[in-house]
């Protein structure tokens, strides 16, 4: 299913699992509010399972699936939750073996995946698995994080150095997944327009470390490492500590801003 995500986070698979944002208690409460069906919820391209942590907290039964063994070995272990490592295309057999038979599951998520995926043939899987009618489809992105004014200034020039080194599937979350084709019928946000995604954010508590782990998980830093490159050099590291404050240990909100774009089948 996924056209280009293979190996990309498999070398920083531990980096990733500890440093990324915990999505916000109100995107599950509202994907729940349009889910009153809550047996089975597959969340596609799982990674290190933090969705499915918070799926399991609502749904009887939560399935994860995801291409790297090395990500979900790190995702968090609970009765409910059985975690599958597929093959990046699945056959309709083979994704019924793993999911659950045609028109079994309430729920289909993807988060912060969607971009690496062959959505022709996706789409027809979940299609294929989802309820009818009311089965649900929710996917998300997150772009970058906003810390203050200061560190923002930093790391805007550290995004534009790594701008040569990310996979071309990224600008799809640097817009707001707005280029995405989606085959649902959508819900839209009082106030927004229709196919306009529904915007929260994730919050999360970070020292420098913790931030400059977070940005050493990104695939473009560690495409860039491979090619020699090092965007984290002593000479940017110590612009981010000066606009720190000068304490590494100094614990600062760090903010994501997440777009989801949910509907119906």
């Amino acid at each position: 299913m996924a056209a280009g995500a293979g190996g990309l986070f498999d070398k920083q698979a531990r980096e990733y699992a500890d440093a990324r944002p915990h999505y916000p208690p109100e995107l599950f409460s509202f994907i729940a509010t349009h889910s009153p069906q809550r047996r089975l919820a597959w969340d596609v391209g799982t990674g290190s399972g933090q969705a499915a942590l918070a799926l399991s907290e609502i749904f009887e039964r939560v399935i994860a699936t995801d291409v790297s063994e090395q990500q979900i070995s790190y995702a968090p272990r609970r009765p409910n939750i059985t975690y599958a490592v597929t093959p990046r295309a699945m056959s309709l057999e083979e994704l019924e073996n793993t999911v659950g038979a045609k028109g079994s599951v309430d729920l289909v998520t993807v988060a912060q995946a969607l971009h690496w995926f062959d959505l022709e043939t996706f789409y027809g899987h979940v299609k294929h698995v989802l309820r009818k009618p009311g089965g649900v489809f929710a996917a998300w992105c997150y772009r970058v994080p906003v810390v203050n004014p200061s560190v923002d200034r930093v790391f805007e020039d550290f995004y534009r150095a790594c701008g040569p080194f990310w996979d071309p599937a990224r600008q799809k979350v640097d817009d707001e997944y707005a280029s995405l084709s989606f085959p649902f019928r959508g819900v839209v946000q009082e106030g927004s327009e229709e196919g306009e995604s529904i915007k929260l954010w994730a919050k999360k508590e970070m020292g420098l470390d913790g931030y400059i782990t977070y940005l050493t998980s990104w695939s473009s830093y560690q495409t860039a490492k491979a090619a020699g490159v090092d965007l984290l050099d002593e000479q940017m590291v110590g612009r981010f500590k000066d606009a720190w404050g000068g304490i590494e240990d100094d614990i600062k909100t760090v903010s994501w801003p997440v777009f989801l774009k949910i509907g119906f089948v």
